[in-house]
């Protein structure tokens, strides 16, 4: 299952790799990616784990980016 995101107030591409690489490392996603231009977020993860990978997601890019939000696109 796949999931975008659009997350506002990123405004480094050093910033969109960390975050990028965070989630990556997450228990159950198989792909993630973040496009710095136009600011989303694409999540690949299994349907039944997807809710709490959307949930570490979100902490993981408050970590990197404390003033940012991570909206459903």
């Amino acid at each position: 299952m796949k999931k975008t995101f659009r997350l506002t107030g990123m405004d480094c591409a050093n910033c969109a790799a960390k975050i990028e690489r965070g989630i990556q490392g997450l228990a159950g996603v198989t792909g993630a990616s973040v496009n710095f231009l136009t600011c989303k977020l694409e999540i690949t993860a299994d349907e039944a784990a997807m809710p709490q990978v959307v949930a570490e997601a979100e902490k993981v890019v408050k970590k990197v980016l404390p003033d940012a939000v991570m909206k459903k696109a």
